[in-house]
Formats: C-alpha cells, sequence, structure tokens
C-alpha cells in the first residue's frame, strides 16, 4: 500500500475519532432539524440532507425533521395562474391557495418518506393534523389579515413519541388545525421550534441558504461560529440582524430560553453540513447556546 493511500486511511479514521465523544454524548437525545431553502430544490443536496439525517438515526439520535416547501408551493399556485402575495415577509394565503399548499406539502413529505426507507430507515410522514399534533389560532401580520395562516399556541408531541419509541423517523409537514377543526399553514421555523420545545430536544438544526451569522455581513471575517443567548439578543438590538433572519434568529433564542440545549443555523446548500457541524469540533455554522455554556465550549 502505497503512503499516499495509507494517509487518506489514516485521516477517515481521525474523523470517526473526532466524532465518537460527540456521538457518545449525544446519543439517544432528541434533534429536530428543520429543512428547507436551496437544499430541498437540488437533488444532490437533498439526498445529503437525508444520509445525514439517516445516519443521526443509527448512531443513536432520535430525529425529527420538520419541512418547508415554500418555493414549490409558490411554483404551483403560479401554475394554476394565481400570483404569490406577501405580507411583511409572510405569504397570504387564502382557501384555494391554503388548499394548494397542503396539496405540495404532503407531496414534499412522502417525497422525503421515500428517500428515507430507500436507505433502510423506517419513516413516517406526518403534518400538524396527526394526533392534534400543532394546535394553531389565527395569525395576523402587524394587524393585517393574512389569511389561512396559523400561530401555534400549543403542541401535543404524543404521536412524535410513540413513532420514535417504535424506532420510526418522523417527518412533519407545518399544518395545524383552529379550536374549530379549520386548516392552516404554519411557518416551518416556527413549528420547528415550538417542537423542539415540546419534545426537550438536545439540538434544533435549522438548514437555510446563508453561512450563519455575521456580525457584520460586509465582513466575512466577523462570522460567528458560537454565540450566546445574550449575544444574539444584543445583535438584534443594536440593530445588526435584519430581514427574514430576524424572526429566525428570534426563534433561536426563544428555543434556547424554552429549553432546548443548542440551535445551530447551517448552509444546506454545504454538503453534509449536519454531520461536519454536530461531529466536528470547529463546525461549519453558527451555534448559539446558553450564556453558561458559551465558556464551557471553548474548552471542549
Amino acid at each position: 500500500m502505497s503512503d499516499n493511500s495509507m494517509d487518506k486511511i489514516l485521516s477517515k479514521a481521525e474523523v470517526l475519532i473526532e466524532a465518537l465523544p460527540y456521538i457518545q454524548k449525544f446519543n439517544r437525545k432528541y434533534i429536530v432539524v428543520k429543512y428547507g431553502g436551496s437544499a430541498m430544490s437540488n437533488e444532490e443536496l437533498q439526498e445529503n440532507v437525508i444520509k445525514d439525517v439517516t445516519l443521526l438515526k443509527l448512531v443513536g439520535f432520535k430525529p425529527i425533521i420538520v419541512h418547508g416547501g415554500g418555493k414549490e408551493i409558490s411554483r404551483w399556485v403560479n401554475k394554476v395562474g394565481k400570483e404569490s402575495q406577501f405580507v411583511n415577509g409572510l405569504r397570504v394565503t387564502d382557501a384555494e391557495t391554503m388548499e394548494i399548499a397542503e396539496m405540495v406539502l404532503n407531496k414534499v413529505n412522502k417525497s422525503l418518506v421515500t428517500m428515507v426507507n430507500e436507505l433502510g430507515v423506517k419513516a413516517v410522514g406526518i403534518s400538524g393534523k396527526d394526533g392534534d399534533l400543532l394546535q394553531v389560532d389565527k395569525k395576523y401580520s402587524d394587524g393585517q389579515d393574512i389569511g389561512f395562516v396559523g400561530e401555534i399556541k400549543q403542541v401535543n408531541p404524543k404521536v412524535l413519541f410513540d413513532l420514535i419509541e417504535k424506532d420510526f423517523l418522523p417527518i412533519v409537514a407545518p399544518i395545524g388545525l383552529d379550536d374549530h377543526f379549520q386548516t392552516y399553514n404554519i411557518n416551518a421555523d416556527d413549528a420547528a421550534c415550538a417542537i423542539a420545545k415540546a419534545v426537550g430536544a438536545e439540538k434544533l438544526a435549522f438548514l437555510t441558504d446563508i453561512e450563519g451569522l455575521y456580525r457584520d455581513l460586509n465582513d466575512k471575517s466577523s462570522f460567528l461560529s458560537r454565540i450566546s443567548v445574550s449575544q444574539a439578543d444584543g445583535l438584534i438590538r443594536d440593530g445588526f440582524i435584519g430581514g427574514g433572519m430576524l424572526p429566525k434568529l428570534n426563534n433561536c433564542t426563544n428555543a434556547i430560553k424554552n429549553g432546548v440545549n443548542r440551535v445551530h443555523i447551517l448552509d444546506g446548500r454545504i454538503p453534509h453540513c449536519l454531520l461536519l457541524e454536530i461531529f466536528t469540533r470547529n463546525g461549519v455554522g453558527t451555534a448559539i447556546v446558553k450564556d453558561e455554556d458559551l465558556a464551557q465550549m471553548d474548552h471542549e
């Protein structure tokens, strides 16, 4: 065997050794993965994400996937001759759009289920309707009516616990019911955050279209690989965070304050970003942690 071949084999062994303490630490812990953005529209990236989550399950995690489908919903809305409307970044969802959204999200859901099954892990696709998982009230945007968009008021995670106990990997579409059993579309970030809090997740990972957080978006050297909740709140307060990142970061800090141990913002366009973030010392995205854990992380 050549020296070059031996070096490659040894480097693979080093990767596995580096991952070992993280596998031990997070064994039998819940991880919620919010899956959306460009990684959903690229077949190769989609396969990588599903492989990552499947591997997490096989090494002892209890993963739950919560997926979006906004781009696909917009595509189908346009196909039927409607024009997507947004208020403050939120889709206006009339009755016809709600019907399209539910069909598209169920289609996406079963596609992800199939991919997991093909890898030898049993997956079950559900929506927030199943088992009364996601109970909602009608959501307004700055007082404006945006149609059938739901604000989660309660999560009943029993269906998730039952599936995981039977060794299934749950894949959740963000659709819920109100007290009158009316169907509502739910922001997938909100659904992932609420589910992570309800199951007491060790980790909540957002797969996005950005690398992570920057103190200054125009300065690539200001990338934040680790940040505490207080520091994140400071960035929001001081106006460093805006646009679509603002509600996402608020979701992240809210999850930490409500019992989730760590939240990760990852670039879903990077192949196997989930494994790299969880099983390597430095990771590839931004980890948001409790204030008291930040110093400890620096010594891990």
